[in-house]
C-alpha cells in the first residue's frame, strides 16, 4: 500500500528553479498572464461580432475541454458561433457544457461552407487545417486566437 511518502527526485528541484527563473513564484507573472488571457478574450469577441456584422458564417472545430473553456471564458454563445465540429461520434448531436453551442458532424462544414473555421485546439492547427483544406474552395478560412488571433 503507497504511503505517499517518497524520495524526492532530483528533477523536482530542477523544475522549481526553472519556474522561480521565469517568475512563476511571483504576482507579476500572473498579472501578465490574465492580461494575456483578456486579449486573446477580447480579440476573439472583437472577430466574432465583426463576422456576424458582416454577414459571415463561422463554425469552430474541436470540441475538447480547452476550447470550451475559451468559448465559456469569452462568453461565446450560438449567436456568434454556429456550432463546433468534433469527429467523436459520442460528442456529436450534444452541446457544449456552458454555451450550448451544438456540436455537428464533419459533413456540416460541406453543407454549411462557413466564411471561417475557428481551430480551438491551437496547438493542432496544422493538423487541422490539412484535414479541412478543402474549405479553401469557396474561400473559408481558418482562424486561431492563442497565442494571438491568426486568420488565414
Amino acid at each position: 500500500k503507497d504511503q505517499g511518502q517518497h524520495q524526492v527526485n532530483a528533477a523536482v528541484g530542477e523544475l522549481l528553479t526553472r519556474e522561480s527563473k521565469a517568475g512563476v513564484m511571483t504576482e507579476a507573472y500572473y498579472a501578465d498572464f490574465q492580461q494575456r488571457a483578456n486579449r486573446v478574450k477580447h480579440d476573439l469577441i472583437d472577430f466574432l461580432i465583426k463576422a456576424k456584422r458582416e454577414g459571415k458564417k463561422v463554425m469552430a472545430y474541436g470540441a475538447a475541454a480547452k476550447g470550451n473553456t475559451l468559448l465559456n471564458y469569452a462568453g461565446i454563445r450560438p449567436d456568434l458561433l454556429l456550432s463546433v465540429v468534433d469527429r467523436n461520434p459520442a460528442k456529436q448531436n450534444k452541446y457544449l457544457p456552458g454555451s450550448r453551442i451544438p456540436i455537428v458532424e464533419e459533413s456540416i462544414i460541406r453543407q454549411e461552407k462557413p466564411d471561417y473555421v475557428l481551430i480551438l485546439p491551437w496547438n493542432l492547427r496544422q493538423e487541422v487545417t490539412e484535414q479541412l483544406k478543402y474549405i479553401y474552395e469557396w474561400g473559408g478560412k481558418f482562424v486561431t486566437s492563442v497565442p494571438s488571433l491568426i486568420i488565414n
